[in-house]
């Protein structure tokens, strides 16, 4: 077997704030995700647009000692492509983090599931704000 034979689901996130830079209160819940063994971080990238709509990368040294802890963890993986991709889907004014991990609580599972012939045909997140309006709208029908 090779490596990536026994590698978990990777996801992708985008997250937006206003300004330049978050205020760091979600980075000590990523750094246990880590130290747990639960995601492994294999990219992440920070970018921001301008009122104008001009997106640019953010080196990691713009953004203060609270997330000098990415400092290296680039893998390549997030690329020119992406980067404009995802500032597509920012609002002007505002920065973003885009992060890839592997989700290596999940690795055992889809690795056999592949040895067996199974594969990936749909996926997809739900947000909490819909389970919670379908949960409401639950309630005002019962």
């Amino acid at each position: 077997m090779t490596e990536l034979d026994e590698i978990g689901p990777i996801d992708y996130v985008i997250v937006e704030w206003p300004g330049k830079q978050p205020n760091g209160e979600a980075l000590p819940h990523l750094i246990d995700l880590v130290d747990n063994g639960i995601i492994r971080i294999l990219d992440v990238a920070f970018i921001t647009k301008d009122e104008a709509g001009n997106v640019a990368v953010l080196e990691i040294n713009e953004l203060g000692e609270t997330l000098a802890i990415f400092e290296g963890a680039s893998s390549g993986l997030i690329g020119d492509e992406d980067v404009a991709e995802a500032g597509g889907a920012l609002e002007p004014g505002t920065s973003a983090a885009v992060l890839i991990w592997e989700n290596r609580w999940a690795a055992p599972f889809a690795s056999a599931l592949r040895r067996n012939g199974a594969q990936l045909v749909a996926t997809g997140r739900i947000p909490v704000q819909e389970i919670a309006a379908a949960l409401e709208a639950l309630e005002q029908t019962a």
